[in-house]
């Protein structure tokens, strides 16, 4: 599960994100109890304030230990900010860039497979 940058680009109140958030993992709980779930993790450019920022990343990290979750700290590890693996946005990763987000995933999923 990965919600991606744009709340917090909007400057969307982090209660309202996490609320959000923990909604989602609460109906996909009661719809497949089953269902294994991965949260992926997402930052902001510094230009949201240091405060929010760090709210907003740290949201994906309590909501994962919270709720017991598989846990990607930054699904953008490696690639977010990084001009050649964006597209001409220099928000969303390029095919180069994706390699290396399905790599990051990967590590997390992989394990959880193998098992």
């Amino acid at each position: 599960m990965e919600l991606g940058a744009n709340d917090g680009l909007r400057g969307v109140p982090l209660t309202e994100t996490r609320a959000n958030l923990q909604a989602i993992i609460d109906e996909v709980r009661e719809q497949s109890p089953k269902t294994l779930i991965v949260l992926a993790g997402m930052e902001l450019p510094p230009n949201m304030g240091e405060d929010y920022t760090t709210e907003f990343r740290q949201l994906y990290a309590d909501l994962a230990e919270i709720n017991k979750l598989a846990f990607i700290p930054f699904i953008l590890k490696d690639v977010g900010g990084i001009q050649s693996l964006n597209l001409k946005d220099g928000i969303h990763p390029n095919k180069a860039g994706h390699k290396i987000v399905a790599d990051n995933v990967w590590e997390v999923i992989g394990p959880l497979i193998k098992s």
